[in-house]
């Protein structure tokens, strides 16, 4: 089997736990070399999805409480569920999208990053059930996919905003979520958290190398090159405060975030 036709049979995995082993056996596949590296279907322009959740504008999400109740906590680990299920089609599309005019190791890399994300959603999805919940009991929003799709023809513009915008912005965000989880008391989510905080700095550093490379290739310099694709095509936007000491361990210490803010 091609590695295009496990990756693309893995995006349109709509069940989730059939999602996540899907993408283990393609990453386990990929690195025994069971899969040829050939890339011979194309991608799905969306990736299948469950029923549940409802997927909203990110305007029409409801307001998640703050706070230590249980509906709040349960709101946020279904938020960060959603995250995690998302950055598989990611990470998946990644790979099979760019992999033919990129190399081995961008394949490699991206479906290992792939693999750690179906872990990450199965630890939460996991918590969430100790939380007398599932995932898809709350509506959930599509952002996430819409920046893929807005990149979907550019390797170096989806380098630029996914990993390098999108995951970043988790560096920034957990370590708050981190204390309200401490203060919690929720020692599993705690190890959860850190868990995920330490891969998403590799996942980030993985998506900073492989944008330089591309950079390196078009002769180009590769902070300008980033602000450039970032301003043209993220929708959102990018504030402050940064986890500085988690970007720079993450390699984007030479990209001017702090100028696209």
């Amino acid at each position: 089997m091609s590695v295009a036709t496990a990756i693309r049979s893995a995006l349109l995995a709509a069940e989730p736990h059939a999602k996540v082993m899907a993408t283990r056996a393609v990453a386990r596949d990929w690195r025994l070399g069971r899969l040829e590296p050939v890339f011979d279907v194309p991608m799905p322009e969306r990736p299948a999805r469950p029923a549940k959740p409802e997927l909203l504008p990110p305007g029409r999400m409801p307001k998640r409480r703050k706070g230590g109740s249980e509906r709040g906590r349960i709101a946020l680990w279904h938020a960060l569920a959603h995250i995690e299920f998302v950055a598989i089609d990611l990470a998946l599309d990644m790979a099979g999208r760019f992999g033919a005019e990129m190399d081995h190791d961008f394949v490699s890399d991206f479906l290992a990053v792939a693999a750690d994300e179906a872990l990450h959603f199965a630890l939460i999805e996991r918590h969430l059930r100790r939380l007398d919940s599932h995932y898809g009991a709350l509506p959930a929003h599509d952002g996430l996919w819409e920046a893929a799709d807005a990149t979907r023809g550019d390797v170096a513009a989806r380098l630029a905003v996914v990993p390098m915008v999108l995951e970043a912005r988790g560096l920034d965000v957990t370590p708050a979520i981190l204390e309200r989880v401490r203060a919690a008391g929720d020692q599993t989510g705690d190890r959860i958290l850190s868990r995920i905080l330490a891969d998403e700095i590799r996942h980030v550093r993985i998506g900073a190398r492989h944008f330089e490379s591309v950079a390196l290739r078009r002769g180009e310099a590769s902070a300008s090159l980033w602000k450039t694709l970032v301003m043209r095509h993220f929708r959102g936007v990018i504030k402050p405060p940064f986890n500085d000491s988690a970007r720079v361990a993450a390699g984007l210490s030479r990209f001017p975030y702090g100028e696209v803010a």
